[in-house]
């Protein structure tokens, strides 16, 4: 056996090796429960006047949540699934927010995040989504009355279970078109489509939503190509609105800007 003979059937070796290493551990580069938020300086205490909630899914598995419950019969209400990384305490920034927005709203830790037993895949993302959904109609909240707000690879959660129905609205911050593309972009030299186990196809669902739709992105987000939140705003339905932010990284700041965007989309379903 000669050298060059060697040196390929040594590179092809370790390549089938990284592809077993990604295909083994894709789970744990995709979820990460103990990472902090983006944002951390804007980290503050939780929310003041919200409920300590369990959500239970209907494989046995209690969900944290946080309720704030302003009127249920007067405002809408947001339900909030959050990204693949950190803690329901990164987002209280944003939800500090939401109280001057006049809606309540419910955040849920997913499976495998907060503490919560389990571990997080496409699969359970989605029962415990519809587990929340579920919980809210227990406390008399129609789907009319109630606005899906998902960030990063929540809006895959989103997207999926708003296909078909009739929510109040969609709110869509730093989409991707599918987790095989968001793949792509960082390992470009494996078959990625293949060994992806949680897609997230999103392009592909799009077009069943037919609820308004508010898309966030910031136009410098270094971790879900803006291009990619452009993609997921064209392919959407009418009525859809954006804010597209100059500056926006990942964790798109919450400006002045953006806050108006949000409260003129949510009075115009009211």
């Amino acid at each position: 056996m000669n050298f060059y003979t060697t040196s390929i059937l040594t590179l092809v070796f370790f390549y089938i090796l990284l592809l077993s290493v990604l295909f083994l551990f894709q789970r744990s580069l995709l979820y990460h429960p103990s990472v902090d938020n983006y944002l951390k300086e804007q980290v503050v205490r939780e929310p003041t006047e919200i409920e300590k909630v369990k959500i239970t899914t209907n494989d046995k598995i209690d969900l944290i949540g946080w309720f704030y419950n302003q009127d249920l019969e007067k405002f809408k209400t947001i339900l909030f699934f959050h990204g693949n990384a950190g803690s329901l305490e990164d987002r209280t920034y944003k939800l500090n927010h939401f109280k001057n927005l006049n809606v309540n709203f419910l955040i849920i830790a997913w499976r495998g995040f907060n503490g919560n037993e389990g571990k997080p895949n496409e699969m359970g993302l989605y029962e415990d989504a519809r587990s929340a959904i579920k919980w809210l109609s227990e406390k008399g909240i129609k789907e009319q009355d109630l606005i899906l707000y998902g960030e990063s690879l929540g809006t895959g959660v989103v997207v999926e279970v708003s296909q078909n129905k009739d929510y109040a609205g969609v709110i869509l911050e730093s989409p991707f078109t599918s987790m095989v593309n968001v793949g792509k972009k960082y390992y470009p030299f494996f078959p990625v489509s293949l060994l992806l186990k949680d897609k997230f196809e999103n392009y592909k669902k799009i077009k069943k939503v037919s609820v308004p739709i508010l898309v966030l992105h910031g136009k410098k987000d270094k971790i879900v190509p803006f291009a990619m939140g452009e993609k997921m705003y064209e392919l959407a339905n009418e009525p859809k609105f954006f804010y597209f932010q100059e500056y926006g990284d990942h964790m798109i700041d919450y400006d002045t800007e953006l806050l108006m965007a949000l409260e003129k989309f949510i009075r115009s379903l009211n």
